[in-house]
């Protein structure tokens, strides 16, 4: 088994390789003066069971070059099976047709990433399940909740709430309510006529409760900083914000900052710059998981209690 890295998340590929005791194999990433990509695998991987981690994060298009590149470098150096390590999948959001004439942009994706051989993906996190069944090779979607879990019981919050910022993630929410024995509040997010603003409505109890808000991402913070104000509206004490990817395009961090929250959890399946930082962020590292997931998949042993 051996591990190689390309550009988009190296500190988590390193922090993988160290879970597993053993060093990232050699590759030279080289970007030319025209943009275009290149990428050379620096060691012998033939017959090896290989896995490439790399994100495709902002900026989305060279990630998955380079990782389209890594992969058929990988096929043509003879390597026994290649499995793709996605911390971050991008184009997941556009899932679907939501009105005439546009794309299926994440079966896109999969059409070009199962063209290059690839013989597995393991990523964390899909926006939406049905991307697994854009695929016709195995797909294991990894879930950040244990740790966050772990993080969560550590910060022993009294009389808490989970909150789903919006209808579409109740059932992560509800998951981690029953892990930790808290009830569970809903926004509804409505508008009630054209250009007419949206109303936010609190379905559940956060009066006078810590309220800890759950997402999958946190992309612009639009979404999230408002949910934030109308559980203060509503009565809410601290308010916490997790998310597993932290995108944080534009000003997000200026819209977190704005919303007052007591604390903000993310990952770090995306890099986080210094500039988008701040004081009350913490970011979990994922690269266990990852690392316990790889060793399972190489000993040919089931990986489905890390789904959890």
């Amino acid at each position: 088994m051996k591990i190689i890295s390309g550009s988009s998340n190296t500190q988590l590929a390193q922090e993988i390789a160290s879970y597993l005791d053993i060093k990232l194999a050699d590759v030279e990433l080289k970007k030319f003066k025209d943009g275009e990509i290149s990428v050379k695998i620096g060691e012998n991987i033939r017959e090896v069971d290989l896995f490439i981690v790399q994100g495709t994060s902002n900026p989305a298009n060279d990630h998955l070059m380079e990782l389209l590149l890594l992969i058929d470098a990988a096929f043509r150096a003879s390597a026994k099976r290649i499995t793709a390590v996605i911390p971050y999948f991008g184009y997941a959001r556009q899932d679907r047709k939501v009105e005439p004439r546009v794309p299926i942009s994440a079966k896109v994706v999969a059409n070009i990433l199962q063209a290059t051989n690839v013989k597995r993906i393991l990523t964390m996190e899909l926006h939406s399940d049905q991307i697994q069944g854009f695929f016709d090779i195995p797909v294991d979607n990894l879930m950040a909740t244990p740790i966050v879990i772990d993080y969560l019981n550590s910060l022993n919050i009294e009389n808490g709430v989970i909150v789903s910022p919006d209808t579409g993630g109740v059932v992560r929410a509800r998951f981690i309510a029953k892990r930790l024995k808290a009830s569970l509040a809903i926004i509804d997010k409505r508008r009630p006529e054209a250009n007419v603003c949206e109303v936010m409505n609190v379905i559940g109890e956060v009066k006078g409760r810590n309220c800890i808000l759950v997402d999958d991402m946190i992309d612009t913070g639009g979404s999230i900083s408002e949910a934030a104000h109308a559980l203060r509206e509503s009565g809410a004490r601290d308010i916490y914000c997790v998310s597993t990817h932290a995108v944080l395009s534009g000003d997000a961090p200026a819209k977190l900052k704005n919303a007052g929250f007591k604390e903000i959890v993310v990952t770090n399946t995306i890099p986080i710059p210094a500039s988008k930082q701040m004081e009350n962020m913490t970011v979990l590292s994922i690269a266990p998981l990852f690392g316990e997931a790889i060793r399972r998949i190489h000993n040919g042993e089931s990986v489905s209690s890390l789904f959890i």
